[in-house]
């Protein structure tokens, strides 16, 4: 089979090559460019796709023996990726923008100039399982990326490989030296690999510009401070809120609430966090068939987030895929533009990705959550 190996000069993209090749794969490795000003040097564990980086996969492809390319995608990730961080933020959201970079640029851009090479695969270096086409899990739970690659289709899915997602992230390590990969001990990537200083704040801020607002109390409404812009703020942020008087309580306040029509910041208790129903759209199922009705599920709401479990219903709305899901207990810091991602049950095997969607509302009703059941002829109580 011909693999493309999209090799970021990591550890782990470098030993799922070797894994492609050993299997004995036609194996092209493949550098993104996706800065447009790349920096010569990274910055310790901070920021990604230096030259520094792209050399490192180009050695690890000489001790591979496989070709090697360098492909630009600095305009199309900056178009798909960055301006659309930029937009969420300023629209008082929290995107994630690695759900972005897997949806439209590692799996649909680079995987279609690969299909149209005569690919059969693309393999990266996720921590994740495919079991019969069936995205699952990575064996290590604490690297676990099966929640960032939840917005692939079944198509994607198919033509993906995910070689080191059934081994511990310290084998991998110790495989890239038993290889002879100067990449065995480098950092790992931390934070958005476009913001190497890992100052988001003053990233957006630098793009979006001052927008000033105020920051008010959700129990009275009382202004208590101003602030910048919105993008500076996210659901369940407690620090950095510009309030000069502590609360009468003298309990924490947390961002409750972002509006980017009038620029209002609502804080609050922890209280006030609580959601129980999530409205996403951008629906997504892994199987490529939509469940016929009301699915038992557990729904993940942040990349190192834990499970909680759900009643999740596929809808429709003005043609957009939905998903509506009630929750039996509340969810804290649930922020728009994240996404929800659906596992099966732990009984019925919970490693399994069912699907996912963008969150674009959330209901703190109790009333809207799902309901136990609690009676012998299954009605609910």
């Amino acid at each position: 089979m011909r693999v493309l190996a999209a090799m970021s000069g990591g550890v782990d993209s470098s030993v799922a090559a070797a894994r492609a090749v050993e299997a004995g794969h036609d194996v092209v490795g493949v550098h993104l460019a996706l800065s447009t000003a790349p920096g010569a040097l990274r910055s310790g564990s901070r920021g990604c796709c230096s030259r520094e980086d792209a050399s490192d996969a180009r050695r690890v492809a000489d001790v591979l023996g496989i070709p090697f390319y360098v492909w630009d995608f600095a305009d199309r990730f900056k178009d798909d990726v960055i301006d659309e961080f930029v937009d969420a933020y300023a629209a008082g959201q929290t995107p994630n923008p690695c759900l972005t970079c897997n949806e439209k640029i590692k799996f649909a851009a680079l995987a279609q100039k690969a299909i149209a090479l005569g690919f059969d695969a693309l393999a990266t270096g996720h921590y994740a399982r495919l079991v019969d086409a069936e995205l699952r899990r990575a064996v290590d739970e604490d690297k676990d990326q099966s929640y960032v690659l939840a917005v692939l289709t079944a198509e994607q899915l198919q033509r993906a490989m995910f070689p080191i997602g059934d081994t511990p992230k310290s084998e991998i390590r110790a495989e890239a030296a038993r290889r002879g990969l100067a990449v065995a001990t480098k950092p790992d990537s931390h934070d958005i690999c476009f913001i190497p200083t890992g100052d988001t704040r003053a990233f957006l801020g630098a793009r979006i510009g001052i927008r000033p607002g105020a920051v008010v109390d959700a129990d009275t409404g009382v202004r208590l401070g101003e602030h910048e812009g919105v993008h500076g703020f996210t659901i369940g942020q407690r620090k950095g809120l510009g309030i000069e008087a502590p609360a009468a309580d003298g309990k924490p306040r947390y961002v409750t609430d972002i509006d980017p029509e009038s620029g209002t910041v609502t804080v609050g208790s922890a209280a006030h966090l609580d959601v129980w129903s999530i409205t996403a759209n951008r629906a997504v199922w892994t199987s490529g068939e939509v469940p016929d009705g009301t699915v038992e599920a557990m729904v993940q709401v942040r990349a190192h987030g834990g499970l909680a479990p759900v009643r999740a219903t596929p809808t429709v709305r003005d043609g957009v895929p939905m998903i509506e899901i009630a929750l039996y207990e509340p969810l804290t810091g649930v922020a728009k533009g994240q996404a929800a991602v659906l596992y099966l049950p732990d009984a019925q095997r919970g490693d399994l990705v069912l699907g996912s969607g963008r969150i674009v509302a959330t209901d703190s009703d109790p009333r809207s959550g799902a309901r136990r059941d609690t009676s012998a002829a299954g009605v609910d109580a």
